[in-house]
């Protein structure tokens, strides 16, 4: 079979597109499939039977996903002030259950309840926060033991 050298030409650009939308849709699955695999569970990474209560001063709020995170000053029986990390939601969740990025500058006094990490370390998954004045923001939880808000 004889192919016109216009068809040819048409034929080679047609398997051009072909291999750059197979390169695109190929690079999107392996990051995407990237992310969810680096995501945790829960029960992985907190304890759900080693509920923590803090209060402390913020010194940073990182709005970012998979998850957003609080890092607060918190002294402790010794006297000495620990850095906490506190994991949140992810940004988007915070912002629908009504958080807003200057809600936490740093110097503000918190009230955090939560589940700390299952290695002891200050690091906690945070249920809510509550400010002195008694206001309260949720963060959501994914612990499978607390029914969702």
């Amino acid at each position: 079979m004889n192919i016109a050298p216009d068809n040819k030409k048409r034929i080679s650009n047609m398997k051009q597109q072909l291999a750059l939308v197979s390169l695109v849709v190929g690079s999107v699955a392996v990051f995407m499939s990237a992310s969810v695999l680096a995501h945790h569970s829960f029960a992985a990474e907190f304890d759900a039977d080693r509920p923590i209560e803090l209060t402390g001063t913020v010194t940073e709020m990182r709005w970012s996903n998979p998850h957003g995170w609080i890092y607060i000053d918190v002294e402790d029986e010794h006297g000495d002030v620990v850095n906490w990390a506190l994991e949140t939601r992810a940004a988007n969740g915070l912002i629908r259950r009504g958080w807003r990025k200057d809600d936490l500058p740093a110097g503000t006094v918190l009230k955090v309840e939560g589940w700390q990490a299952r290695n002891g370390s200050p690091t906690a998954s945070v249920f809510s926060i509550t400010f002195t004045d008694g206001k309260t923001l949720f963060a959501g939880t994914s612990n499978p033991a607390v029914p969702e808000n």
